[in-house]
C-alpha cells in the first residue's frame, strides 16, 4: 500500500485554488471524494487543515494521501487551442523575448479557468509557446473585469523567479482608473488591510477592509486629472490583494466607474457614453528579469475605457503600449 507523500506547488500554479489543483494534477480524482478527504484532514497544505477553496501559493507543501501519489504525475487533459483563439491571444502580445511575454489582457477575459468559466488565458497558454520548448506559466494576476498588461513567463526558472518578484514587491505596477468624486488629499497613501469573506448563506465572496484575519494592503495613488465629479487617478499597488484597488479607491469614498460590486453600475455619474465596464486597466509593468536590465511594458485603454477619457476631457492619454 502506498504511503502519504509532500508535493511542494510550482510556480506556475500559484494562487490558484486548492481544487483546481488536484484537477491539474488528479484528473479522476472527483470532487466528492476530495470534499471527504479535505474534511477528514487527509490532504493539508503546510501542515494545516485546508478546504477546497484555500489558495495555494509557490512553494507550498500540499499532503498527498495514499492511493493517490501514483497519478501525481499524469499530464493536464488540455483542449487544443482553437485557430481562432490562437490568433487572438497572440494579437494582444505587447512584448516578447526568451524569458517573458507581456500581453493585453481584455476586459471580460478570465486569466484562470473555473466551473463557470467559458474562456480564460490559462487555456491559450499553448498558443503562445511559439518556439519556446516549455508551456508557458502564469506568475500573476488580472481580475476579470480589469484590462492591461498581465506577464507570462516561459520558462519554469523565469516563473520561479517572476513570481517571487511580484510576492516581494519588486514589480513596479501602475493601473489607470476613472473614479467617481475626487480624493483627499490629491496624492496619498490608503493603507487599510483587507480580508476575504462571504456573505450570509454563502453568498459570493467580498473583500472588506479591517475584517477578521485581515491582511497588509497599501496602495498609493495620485489625481492626474479631474473633471465635474470624476477623477483620472493613478494607482500603484504595493502590495497584491484580491480587489485590492477597487476596495481602496471604495475606503476614500470614491467608488472605480462601473465597478458593480464596491461601487454601482455609474458611481453616481450620468451621460454619455455609458459606463459599460469596470474603468481599471493595469496600464503598466516594470520587470525584473533574470537575465538583463528591467524591462517597462505598457498597454494602451481599448475603445470602451477610451471613450470615457475623451468624454471627460482628459485627452491625449491612450499613447501606443512601448516597452524600453
Amino acid at each position: 500500500m502506498s504511503r502519504a507523500r509532500t508535493a511542494t506547488v510550482a510556480a506556475g500554479d500559484h494562487d490558484i485554488r486548492l481544487d483546481r489543483w488536484f484537477r491539474r494534477h488528479f484528473p479522476d480524482l472527483g470532487h466528492g471524494r476530495l470534499e471527504k478527504l479535505l474534511r477528514t484532514g487527509q490532504i493539508r497544505v503546510d501542515g494545516g487543515r485546508a478546504r477546497a477553496s484555500t489558495r495555494v501559493a509557490a512553494g507550498c507543501a500540499v499532503r498527498i494521501p495514499p492511493g493517490l501519489s501514483e497519478n501525481f504525475s499524469r499530464p493536464d487533459r488540455r483542449t487544443p487551442v482553437s485557430p481562432a483563439d490562437t490568433a487572438f491571444i497572440r494579437g494582444r502580445v505587447l512584448y516578447r523575448d526568451d524569458e517573458v511575454i507581456a500581453i493585453d489582457k481584455p476586459a471580460g477575459l478570465a486569466v484562470q479557468g473555473g466551473s463557470k468559466v467559458k474562456a480564460s488565458v490559462d487555456a491559450m497558454l499553448d498558443a503562445l509557446r511559439f518556439d519556446g520548448d516549455e508551456r508557458p506559466r502564469l506568475v500573476h494576476r488580472l481580475d476579470k473585469d480589469t484590462s492591461g498588461v498581465l506577464a507570462i513567463a516561459r520558462t519554469r526558472q523565469a516563473a520561479a523567479f517572476l513570481v517571487a518578484a511580484f510576492r516581494e514587491g519588486k514589480v513596479e505596477k501602475e493601473y489607470w482608473a476613472l473614479v467617481s468624486g475626487v480624493p483627499e488629499p490629491s496624492r496619498g497613501i490608503v493603507d487599510l488591510a483587507l480580508a476575504k469573506t462571504s456573505a450570509p448563506g454563502g453568498g459570493r465572496e467580498r473583500v472588506t477592509g479591517d475584517a477578521p484575519g485581515a491582511k497588509r494592503a497599501r496602495t498609493a495613488y495620485a489625481v492626474l486629472a479631474e473633471a465635474r465629479r470624476v477623477s483620472w487617478l493613478s494607482l500603484m499597488p504595493e502590495t497584491g490583494r484580491t480587489h485590492q484597488i477597487r476596495v481602496h479607491c471604495q475606503a476614500m469614498g470614491t467608488p472605480i466607474l462601473g465597478d458593480r460590486k464596491y461601487g454601482s453600475a455609474t458611481g453616481g455619474i450620468d451621460g454619455p457614453p455609458p459606463v459599460k465596464r469596470l474603468m481599471l486597466h493595469a496600464r503598466k509593468l516594470v520587470l525584473p528579469l533574470p537575465e538583463g536590465s528591467p524591462v517597462t511594458v505598457t498597454a494602451p485603454l481599448d475603445a470602451d475605457m477610451l471613450a470615457q477619457w475623451s468624454f471627460w476631457g482628459f485627452e491625449g492619454m491612450n499613447r501606443e503600449a512601448s516597452h524600453s
